[in-house]
């Protein structure tokens, strides 16, 4: 094991990763940005290195400024987190030449899922089943159009690069299609630097199940069961649960044996190692591969909680040559877990609400966790995600978890900003919500103030 980690993030994750890597006797590093001097993270680490202003671009996304740090301080690893250089292979391969532990999947890896485009045909070549799509990058609106009539309207318009749904809408007609490619196209090339973009086909009523996938550099790789993240917003996810009430008490089983057969072929086919996710859309009966990510997820803890996998601990222990000691069938589940993102925004308009946290007082009790980025007067700025916590709830049943997470939220006392904690509340309290009929448009007809 390395004697010293370097974190390439921020907030609650990177206060995560230290508390982890600090109780296996790994000495901390952490980098920030002028804005963030002040937050838990820095002051929690053994070491702290400024990398710049607070805009991201100069700063947390800065590969020479981490990688100076990391030599500055004689760091041996890099956790880049989530977000931010978290899939970029660049920096993996940057970490690499740099004589520095990657704490993350092999650069080549990365190189194969990098465009999605791409990692669909991989994928489909070795058997896993994927949603209709384009062959590839769409260089033009014509070709685009070709490929909508082949695959039938409505369509999805997807950016290659792509990630956290930047990048995507849906056409459901030719002269739509010709307005959505042409904004894609340009936020794609905004937010990733590349304009390329692929079709696939658009499901009404979707839900979005991903699977876990943890893997060693010897060869030993194994899925750490499913979670559901239907409950989104403009294609961003706000409440993760695991198990998914599909796969929940043994139902729907050879379904269930198809989608991890597929997430685990599919990582094979990547050639991957470490912590990463496959993600999938169900509909109809059927589950069909969206895309892997290459890092660890927001929604881990709900996992972590009840499969007994110290998921970032193995991050640390495979990245240092370890192998991985847990055999598939040692993976099982207990109970069920909720995962809400507490953001700085108002829940009814979703507008950001940045400012000073003048009381910050989280729940507790029984089943209750938090994965905070913040204390009690610190300062939330409007330079990053706007995302303060999570709060992750445990029940030994889908029903406890959802009333344990009823009183953990309406006790979470938070003043001086506005908050999505009326939202989650009013997912809670939706009937359809505790019947488990859920998808990703759950939120354009329930829930609402």
């Amino acid at each position: 094991m390395f004697q010293k980690l370097l974190i390439a993030n921020r907030g609650e994750i990177a206060r995560r990763i230290g508390a982890v890597a600090r109780g296996m006797g790994v000495k901390t590093v952490a980098v920030y940005s002028d804005a963030d001097v002040n937050l838990p993270f820095v002051k929690e680490a053994d070491e702290a290195v400024r990398i710049g202003p607070a805009p991201a671009k100069d700063s947390y996304l800065s590969i020479p400024a981490i990688l100076e740090a990391a030599k500055k301080t004689g760091a041996q690893a890099v956790h880049p987190g989530y977000g931010f250089l978290s899939e970029n292979g660049e920096f993996a391969q940057a970490c690499a030449d740099a004589g520095l532990v990657f704490v993350g999947p092999p650069p080549e890896a990365m190189a194969r899922m990098k465009d999605k485009s791409q990692a669909r045909k991989l994928v489909s070549a070795a058997g896993v089943p994927v949603v209709p799509g384009s062959d590839g990058v769409l260089p033009d609106v014509q070709s685009a159009l070709e490929a909508a009539e082949r695959i039938g309207y409505p369509v999805l318009c997807k950016a290659a690069s792509g990630g956290g749904g930047i990048g995507m809408a849906a056409a459901k007609d030719p002269a739509e299609l010709e307005k959505v490619y042409r904004q894609c196209t340009d936020r794609a090339k905004a937010a990733f630097g590349r304009e390329g973009v692929y079709l696939e086909r658009y499901f009404p009523a979707p839900r979005h199940i991903e699977v876990q996938i943890l893997g060693d550099t010897h060869g030993h790789l194994i899925h750490g069961l499913e979670r559901e993240c239907s409950i989104q917003r403009r294609h961003q996810k706000v409440v993760e649960e695991a198990p998914s009430v599909l796969f929940a008490n043994g139902r729907n089983a050879a379904l269930a044996d198809t989608l991890f057969t597929a997430a685990v072929t599919a990582a094979k086919t990547f050639g991957y190692a470490n912590a990463g996710t496959v993600e999938f859309l169900y509909s109809d009966g059927q589950v069909y591969f969206i895309e892997m990510n290459a890092r660890l997820q927001v929604e881990h803890p709900v996992t972590e909680l009840t499969t007994g996998l110290d998921l970032i601990g193995w991050q640390l222990r495979i990245a240092s040559g370890e192998r991985l000691t847990v055999k598939q069938e040692d993976v099982t589940r207990k109970g069920a877990a909720l995962e809400f993102r507490i953001y700085a925004e108002d829940p009814v308009k979703y507008f950001p609400s940045p400012g000073p946290l003048k009381v910050f007082q989280p729940p507790t009790g029984e089943g209750v966790r938090l994965d905070s980025g913040y204390a009690e007067g610190d300062v939330v700025t409007p330079n990053y995600d706007p995302m303060i916590a999570k709060l992750i709830i445990s029940g030994a049943t889908r029903d406890e978890a959802i009333a344990r997470a009823v009183k953990a939220l309406e006790s979470f006392r938070i003043e001086g900003i506005k908050t999505n904690i009326p939202l989650h509340l009013r997912i809670l309290k939706d009937p359809a919500f505790s019947a488990g009929e859920l998808d990703t448009h759950f939120l354009d007809s329930h829930a609402k103030p």
